[in-house]
């Protein structure tokens, strides 16, 4: 018996990815390691969106390194896809392996084609890149009590900030059954709630023969007859159409949550930065949910310090979001990616300047969700419990519909249950709330 660890950074199709590769893994010859220390193999699923975010996949080799080191050492993910020959100077690596070559990792894993090495071996997949993706098979993901199923991969906008269809190539759909049996497996583990993601999800089935499209495979969801909510992972505002939004509201197999990118509220900026939408239109969009769903959680990706921002120009992207009804933000700094268009534009913002911008929307970001969460008090809200208990309370935690952090007193029997909470207490973290009712 072999032990393997998987360290994922990154993004949820990053974790859906680790999750299946350990599902496939785990058998006879292979165990999940309960430590560093007794890991024959440790794989890093590395990220590059962001400057930091390449340094923080470097750390991790060299931190694995050092935490196993008589394990084998693999690395994957974007960055190895992206920058390999970064990887391969960091002394202790035994294997990288490109993205194409992620999917067939359990059966390189088990065939012995990662070994310890004096040098970094290179493994390039140059054909599976246009395969559909995979479908989070059979087994439960360790510790999880929303899985993620990865029904798209790819993108095909190419933003001119962003270096993620370098990484992952042009988007590719799951066949729509091969989606409707992974909901409906996951249902019969015992999932309550199941989070469909993607890189760029809002033009799933497009490519498929013949062509689906994000709303057929909602609807389709919709009849479904497996008692398992759906929450959307981050969709595009040109995307989320009416229809969307309006199936959304009509059933209560979907969560009240919507994670919509802006980057940025200035015209000029969008335009320069390749984003198809206006303000007014984004705006337009966030105040249509709002009244269709009055309890929906909205969230924002916002990127600060994109070359040619003005203050002028974050002022409009600031005072367009404290406008908004939105219910909490995701600030980034701009951070240049080699090989995408931005790298080269002028005008560059000094990374003091970034600095203040991200700490200016984050206060934002906190008052929003701040408010947003006190709107609930003395309200009974939904909440789906995890399998682990918060380590400083041990309270039971878990998460609503509409995506409030909620704590609440109970038995182990109430894990992984959905539980109906009034809410007590709430500040912009948490909220507070004593049961009320146990409903699955």
């Amino acid at each position: 018996m072999k032990k393997f660890r998987i360290i994922t950074l990154g993004c949820k199709v990053n974790q859906a990815e680790s999750e299946a590769i350990a599902s496939r893994l785990a058998g006879p010859d292979w165990q999940p390691a309960d430590s560093p220390e007794e890991a024959d193999l440790c794989l890093i699923n590395t990220c590059t969106v962001t400057r930091k975010a390449a340094l923080q996949s470097r750390q991790a080799v060299r931190q694995a390194i050092h935490a196993s080191p008589q394990a084998c050492i693999a690395v994957t993910g974007c960055y190895a896809e992206t920058d390999p020959q970064a990887l391969l100077n960091i002394k202790g690596l035994d294997c990288i392996v490109n993205q194409a070559g992620k999917p067939s990792l359990p059966e390189i894993i088990r065939a012995s084609g990662i070994v310890k090495s004096d040098r970094p071996t290179l493994l390039v997949s140059p054909g599976e890149a246009s395969r559909p993706p995979d479908v989070l098979p059979s087994g439960t993901p360790a510790g999880r009590t929303r899985p993620f199923l990865k029904i798209q991969d790819g993108c095909n906008a190419f933003c001119t900030y962003c270096i993620v269809p370098y990484a992952r190539g042009r988007s590719r759909s799951t066949p729509l059954p091969a989606v409707l049996a992974g909901m409906e497996h996951l249902a019969a583990q015992g999932f309550h709630e199941v989070v469909l993601t993607g890189i760029h999800i809002g033009i799933y089935g497009r490519d498929l023969d013949p062509p689906s499209s994000l709303l057929e495979l909602l609807q389709r969801i919709a009849a479904l007859k497996a008692p398992v909510r759906v929450r959307l992972s981050s969709i595009e505002p040109l995307e989320l159409t009416h229809e969307i939004v309006a199936l959304l509201a009509a059933s209560d197999r979907f969560c009240r949550h919507f994670h919509i990118p802006l980057q940025s509220g200035d015209r000029n900026i969008l335009k320069r930065m390749g984003r198809p939408y206006s303000p007014e239109v984004f705006s337009a969009l966030v105040r249509k949910i709002r009244r269709l769903l009055p309890d929906a959680a909205i969230g924002v990706d916002v990127l600060a310090g994109f070359p040619g921002e003005t203050e002028a120009a974050f002022e409009n992207t600031f005072q367009l979001i404290q406008a908004l009804p939105v219910s909490y933000l995701h600030v980034f700094p701009f951070s240049a990616r080699p090989g995408t268009a931005a790298q080269a534009f002028p005008d560059h913002v000094p990374l003091e300047e970034i600095k203040q911008r991200c700490t200016r929307l984050r206060q934002l970001g906190s008052r929003k969700r701040l408010a947003f969460h006190h709107s609930f008090l003395s309200q009974h809200v939904q909440v789906l419990t995890e399998s682990r208990r918060d380590p400083k309370t041990g309270l039971l935690k878990g998460v609503s519909s509409n995506y409030l952090p909620v704590l609440v007193e109970g038995g182990d029997e109430l894990r992984n249950r959905l539980v109906s909470v009034r809410i007590l207490q709430a500040d912009a973290s948490r909220l507070l709330g004593t049961l009320a009712e146990a409903l699955m």
